[in-house]
């Protein structure tokens, strides 16, 4: 893992995909690499490093389940195929009632972003891949080690989680879960993800389905 910056070192996400991509560079023209990236803000890092291995790229949606009143903070996330991690914080365990609350609406918008982000698109099979999960940023490590368990239930060849830049914690927490970590950037005082861009605007569905579609067209036999 490199070594942690002082100030933001990134432009925007496409920025910071290009340089995860050289990381991963031992990666590129792989016959079996599948990109997968997390949206919203996921899909722009993973648009660029598909990109650059030459590589596929799809999506696997994960939701955060933030603690009621206080959705900033994760409690857990799933993902799809029924996936669901749970890593509250000490002594802040909420009601049963108000986690089956928070559960049901965030598989409501999972399946909805599945649907909407596709484009009738069948996903791209796993099973026996090498298989990079990218994400703009990684903070508790809730997402990504749901991400982590829903690509094993596929049984891929080789698991490999990439990012910018996470916690040093969260990093830790992925290194017994993932084959391989690669984080460019695992600063101890790591703050929020934001803050590791110059320019990090809210991700939107619309950019989301652009670059799955550019991504799908780029591939597309001549």
């Amino acid at each position: 893992m490199a070594s942690p910056h002082t100030a933001p070192p990134y432009r925007d996400r496409a920025h910071a995909g290009r340089l995860l991509a050289g990381a991963l560079a031992a990666y590129r023209d792989h016959p079996d690499l599948l990109v997968l990236a997390l949206p919203r803000g996921g899909v722009a890092v993973g648009r660029e490093v598909a990109r650059e291995l030459r590589a596929p790229l799809d999506i696997l949606v994960v939701r955060k389940l933030g603690y009621p009143g206080h959705e900033e903070y994760a409690m857990g996330a799933i993902a799809s195929g029924g996936v669901r991690v749970m890593n509250p914080l000490p002594g802040a365990a909420p009601q049963p009632q108000a986690v089956a609350a928070v559960v049901a609406r965030e598989e409501a918008e999972l399946a909805r972003r599945e649907q909407l982000y596709r484009s009738q698109r069948p996903a791209i099979g796993i099973m026996g891949r090498s298989v990079i999960v990218v994400d703009d940023g990684l903070a508790t490590g809730a997402t990504l080690q749901a991400a982590v368990l829903a690509i094993r239930q596929q049984r891929p060849r080789h698991l490999v989680v990439a990012v910018p830049v996470g916690s040093a914690q969260g990093c830790r927490s992925l290194e017994g879960e993932a084959v391989e970590v690669v984080c460019l950037a695992c600063p101890e005082d790591f703050g929020a993800v934001s803050q590791w861009y110059r320019h990090f605007p809210q991700a939107t569905d619309e950019e989301v389905r652009r670059l799955l579609d550019d991504a799908h067209q780029e591939r597309r036999p001549q």
